[in-house]
């Protein structure tokens, strides 16, 4: 008696588990999406063509996933009886370790660009000294 309330108060546990994480997660697709598809719109707008390129992958394979996505009542793509599927639950997660590394390479390249003008400009101090500083 006492193994089998235990067992159902654990599986009651992963059940609230996988609700709580569904609607922890779901309403935060839809702006990431969009984010991202407004930085290539701008991206586009700026005639930035190497940083599009590098964003174009990943914004197909948004609009990919977003359309693939299982038919529910709203917008959304992860269902609440699908999370704890280990299979994609295992997709899931080696998606967002992907995606986690393709924006923070992004960042840095997005912060290399923008501080490349002001680190190549002429540093007037030591231009007064008679110093130059190539920097490529």
């Amino acid at each position: 008696m006492a193994f089998t309330f235990a067992a159902f108060c654990y599986m009651l546990a992963l059940l609230l588990t996988a609700a709580l994480i569904f609607f922890a997660i779901w309403h935060l697709v839809l702006p990431e999406y969009l984010i991202h598809f407004f930085f290539c719109v701008m991206f586009f707008c700026a005639a930035e063509w190497l940083t599009l390129s590098l964003n174009i992958p990943l914004l197909a394979y948004h609009v990919w996933r977003y359309m693939s996505r299982p038919v529910m009542s709203g917008p959304g793509l992860y269902d609440p009886t699908t999370i704890m599927n280990a299979d994609i639950l295992a997709y899931c997660q080696k998606e967002g370790w992907c995606k986690l590394a393709f924006y923070l390479l992004s960042f840095f390249y997005y912060l290399y660009g923008y501080e490349k003008p002001f680190v190549s400009s002429s540093f007037p101090l030591l231009s007064c000294l008679g110093i130059s500083i190539n920097i490529i």
